[in-house]
């Protein structure tokens, strides 16, 4: 690329291969605005021309990394910095899977070289006590309850806020959390561990879906009070959030500017279940059509 290219390219801002800026290392280049009215000239020194190098490489590593969330949602491309950002805040855990485009493969967080540092630390924090002001209530951090999808836009002071109309409830593995037909008032918002929604017919059991960290369940009774529609167990050690019908109320009158996107964000969730519960019915519907045609 000749120096004409180049500043064509630095007037509109475009973005320049790194191994068409070799030559720019020399300690000063004359580079000529030629789209101009009049022919200005600026100097471009050595420690300018590494900068703007520097800029274009973190461009191009904003295409970097991909992550499989909790929901099975694979977001992204994202650059280092931002992937760094999310580690700190726990939305990206260690178990997370990561996928790496220079690589080409994707990884566990705590296999990355390039993220253990930022886990070290983060570990490091953990143990000490002076990061107990961090902690919202004993045992959740903002990291856990950004986790959960609904809640991941919320800074740490709504969500120092939100958290006080909840409760924290420590559940053991293969504990029984919900009994399908008792009464419902309360949601659960899952920080960690993971659960089974089941029904059991004829004494057997089939399992419905298995609830991560991040997702949540038993909303529709904060609406109606109904019976439950099924049980939930803990398959493992789990941490959960219960938000009860009161304490919804409670959220919606003393704390509306909560409330309302809170609400937004349950009931996004909720749509996109129906569609995915429609497209299966389509489906269903479409595959039985055609086996009766082929008989």
């Amino acid at each position: 690329m000749d120096i004409r290219m180049f500043a064509r390219k630095f007037s509109r801002r475009e973005v320049v291969a790194p191994d068409q800026l070799r030559w720019l290392d020399s300690s000063a280049i004359l580079v000529f605005g030629l789209n101009m009215p009049t022919r200005r000239a600026f100097s471009l020194s050595s420690k300018v021309a590494a900068n703007y190098h520097a800029r274009m490489a973190t461009d191009e590593s904003k295409t970097g990394y991909k992550i499989w969330a909790t929901d099975n949602v694979v977001y992204g491309p994202v650059g280092l910095t931002t992937l760094v950002g999310w580690v700190q805040e726990e939305r990206v855990t260690a178990a997370t899977w990561i996928y790496s485009e220079q690589k080409d493969a994707w990884a566990k967080t705590a296999d990355l070289a390039e993220l253990q540092p930022v886990l070290r630390a983060l570990k490091r924090a953990a143990g000490d006590k002076s990061s107990d002001t961090t902690v919202l209530v004993p045992g959740v951090r903002p990291g856990m309850l950004r986790r959960v999808k609904i809640l991941a836009e919320m800074n740490d002071q709504q969500l120092g806020r939100f958290v006080q109309f909840m409760e924290v409830q420590k559940i053991r593995q293969f504990a029984e959390v919900v009994k399908q037909g008792s009464h419902g008032d309360a949601m659960f918002l899952v920080l960690e561990g993971e659960l089974r929604v089941r029904l059991l017919v004829n004494g057997k059991e089939t399992t419905i879906a298995t609830l991560a960290t991040g997702e949540f369940f038993g909303e529709m009774s904060l609406f109606d009070q109904g019976p439950r529609s099924a049980d939930v167990l803990a398959n493992h050690d789990s941490t959960l959030l219960k938000i009860s019908a009161a304490a919804f109320q409670r959220l919606m009158r003393d704390a509306p500017d909560l409330y309302a996107p809170f609400l937004l964000a349950i009931c996004k969730t909720l749509t996109a279940r129906i569609r995915a519960d429609d497209k299966r019915l389509h489906d269903a519907v479409a595959l039985n059509r055609g086996t009766r045609a082929n008989w």
